[in-house]
C-alpha cells in the first residue's frame, strides 16, 4: 500500500550538510521487562553506508566524505519471547539495511520527484526480510518470532516512511504534531472497518494486538511519501513511548527542544515516569542551519 502526502511545490531548498543534521536515538529496557527487544539504527548513505548510532553490535564503523545520497532511521520492536523478539528486531534492521544499501543505484538514477523507485525498494525490501525471518523462525523452532519495523528514508527533498506494525512515525511542523503512520493493530483495523469505535471497550482489548508484522502471519508494508524541508522535526518510536506519553506531551517536548539528544532523553524519562511497562525506543531528528 502506498500513501502520498503532498505539499505545495516550489523551488527545492538547499539540502542540509551532514554537519547540519541534529539526530539522536535512545533505547531503554523500561521498568518491568527483563530484556530489551527493541533496536534502532541511524545511518547516512554515501557511496557506502556510514553508521552514526545504533543499538546493534557492529564489528566496525564506516564513514565517508562523499556527498550524502540519503538518510536512514529505523525502529524495530520485537515480539515472540525475549530471545526471539530481540533476535527478530536485530535481524530485521540488519537485513533491511543491507537491502537498501545494495539498491543504491536508485539514488543515482531516480527522479527526485518520482516516488516509484523508492517505494519499490522499501516494499520489496520489507517483504524479502519478512520471508527470510519467517524461514529463520521455522529453522530455529521459534514460533511467533516477529517484529515491527518503521523506517524513515530521506532522499532530499522527499522522505519515505515504511510502516509494518505499531511503531510510529510523527512529524512536527509549524508547532503542530502529526502522526503519519497508522498502527497496524486489530483495533485500528476494526475501527477503519467501522466495526468498533475508539471509545468502545473492545478497543482496549485489541489495541496492542498486531495485525501486521515482519515475520508474523501477515506483513502488509505501507509506504508513505512526504515532503521534507528545514522546518520538520521527525520522531520515530516504539509503543513503549506512546503507551505512557500523550501526543500533547510529545509535541511539547519537540516544540521546546534544544537538541535531539535532549528531546530523546526527556521523552524517555517521561515514559519511565509514566510507568515504563515496555521497552522504550525514540529517535528524533531535524536539520539546523549552520548560520543559526
Amino acid at each position: 500500500m502506498v500513501v502520498i502526502h503532498e505539499t505545495p511545490t516550489g523551488g527545492i531548498p538547499r539540502k542540509p550538510r551532514d554537519s547540519e543534521l541534529d539526530v539522536f536515538g535512545v533505547t531503554n529496557v523500561g521498568k518491568v521487562r527483563a530484556d530489551n527487544q527493541d533496536h534502532f539504527l541511524i545511518a547516512s548513505l554515501h557511496k557506502r553506508l556510514a553508521i552514526h548510532h545504533t543499538s546493534i553490535p557492529l564489528s566496525s564503523l564506516s564513514s565517508s566524505d562523499t556527498d550524502r545520497l540519503a538518510f536512514l532511521a529505523m525502529v524495530a520492536d520485537g515480539v515472540g519471547g525475549s530471545a526471539g523478539g530481540e533476535e527478530a528486531s536485530r535481524f530485521a534492521l540488519d537485513a533491511i539495511t543491507a537491502y537498501i544499501t545494495r539498491s543504491m543505484h536508485c539514488y543515482y538514477t531516480a527522479d527526485p520527484h518520482d516516488d516509484a523507485e523508492f517505494v519499490h525498494v522499501l516494499q520489496e525490501g520489507a517483504m524479502r526480510v519478512h520471508s527470510r525471518l519467517t524461514q529463520r523462525a521455522t529453522e530455529k523452532e521459534r514460533a511467533g518470532m516477529a517484529t515491527t519495523l518503521t523506517a524513515f528514508l530521506g532522499v532530499w527533498p522527499r522522505a519515505y516512511i515504511l510502516q509494518v506494525g505499531d511503531s510510529r512515525y510523527y512529524t512536527l511542523r509549524n508547532g503542530t504534531l502529526h502522526q503519519v503512520s497508522r498502527d497496524q493493530t486489530v483495533a485500528e483495523d476494526l475501527i477503519a472497518a467501522g466495526v468498533i469505535r475508539r471509545s468502545d471497550p473492545g478497543h482496549e482489548r485489541w489495541k496492542h494486538v498486531l495485525s501486521s508484522a515482519i515475520g508474523g502471519p501477515e506483513a502488509s508494508p505501507v509506504i508513505t511519501a512526504v515532503e521534507n524541508d528545514w522546518h520538520h522535526v521527525h520522531l520515530l518510536c516504539s509503543d513503549g513511548l506512546t503507551k505512557h506519553v500523550s501526543d500533547e506531551q510529545i509535541a511539547h517536548r519537540l516544540r521546546t527542544m534544544t537538541s535531539s539528544h535532549a528531546a530523546c532523553q526527556a521523552l524517555l524519562q517521561d515514559a519511565l515516569d509514566g510507568g515504563g511497562t515496555d521497552n522504550i525506543t525514540v529517535i528524533v531528528g531535524r536539520a539546523v542551519p549552520a548560520e543559526a
